[in-house]
């Protein structure tokens, strides 16, 4: 095998932050950029979800723990920001390791403004989403031109921690054949009442998936009806699949037991699930 050509990688500067994607969780799924970055950082200051062998990768770094966890004790978004300020007018080469991607419900864009504001010089390294990423690793692809020509992904929580009030859930149900929830457990109840209400059906298929991409990783198959029943059983991290793509995993659930299903007419909308 020849070779792999030389990368031009960037140069991680003395008061520098940047915002990395850890990815969902397996340390396989880390981006070459994103390792070169644990590489070369003075202090990694890192979520809740990023997995301990990622960060082993930067031995010679600070690692400092800034994870949220809902209805948990967990620093203040703003003192996290203002803390990667102070770090980089510190001289130190900032690395903000965020799970999944730092622009999907992971308030990097909010870190971002902060230090744009404060002067300190940004780069952007994105990640594989738990929500894309973590539903590959359970066999459910995100999109099947046999099922959906949509997705929508939204989060279970506001800023207030309850469940988003300004999402027009009849307009999410009516719109996307697929519905990827993140944060969405403690609120499961709620959400599936209102798309139930919107007219989705109770059959529907529905995945949660906990832990994704790591050796944790647990998927539970249900129904919408079913859907708070069994969130209620399981403990966050989740990503919440609703839709006829959920019904792929019996064919493509590569990690779990092989199997030989009957083919499935996934064309057919009228098919219950």
């Amino acid at each position: 095998m020849s070779a792999l050509p030389p990368l031009d990688w960037p140069e991680f500067l003395p008061g520098w932050v940047w915002l990395v994607g850890a990815g969902p969780g397996d340390p396989g799924l880390l981006t070459l950029h994103a390792l070169n970055a644990l590489r070369q950082a003075d202090v990694v200051v890192y979520d809740a979800l990023v997995e301990p062998a990622i960060l082993a990768w930067a031995p010679q770094a600070e690692h400092l723990y800034a994870g949220k966890r809902g209805g948990k004790p967990s620093p203040l978004q703003r003192d996290i920001s203002l803390r990667l300020v102070e770090l980089a007018r510190q001289g130190k080469r900032v690395l903000r390791l965020k799970g999944g991607d730092p622009f999907v419900f992971g308030r990097g864009g909010e870190e971002g403004q902060t230090l744009v504001s404060h002067g300190i010089p940004i780069r952007i390294v994105p990640g594989i989403s738990a929500g894309i990423g973590g539903l590959a690793y359970a066999g459910i692809p995100v999109t099947h031109r046999d099922v959906n020509q949509s997705v929508t992904f939204v989060t279970g929580h506001d800023q207030t921690g309850s469940a988003p009030s300004a999402l027009d859930w009849g307009a999410i149900a009516r719109a996307s054949e697929v519905i990827v929830i993140y944060m969405g457990l403690k609120h499961a109840a709620t959400i599936a009442a209102a798309l139930l209400a919107a007219g989705r059906s109770a059959s529907e298929p529905v995945a949660i998936v906990t832990d994704a991409t790591t050796p944790r990783q647990a998927v539970i198959e249900t129904t919408l009806a079913h859907l708070p029943e069994e969130a209620a059983r399981v403990e966050p991290p989740a990503i919440i699949c609703i839709g006829r793509n959920v019904l792929l995993r019996q064919a493509l659930d590569w990690q779990g037991t092989t199997r030989d299903p009957a083919p499935l007419n996934l064309r057919d909308r009228s098919e219950s699930a």
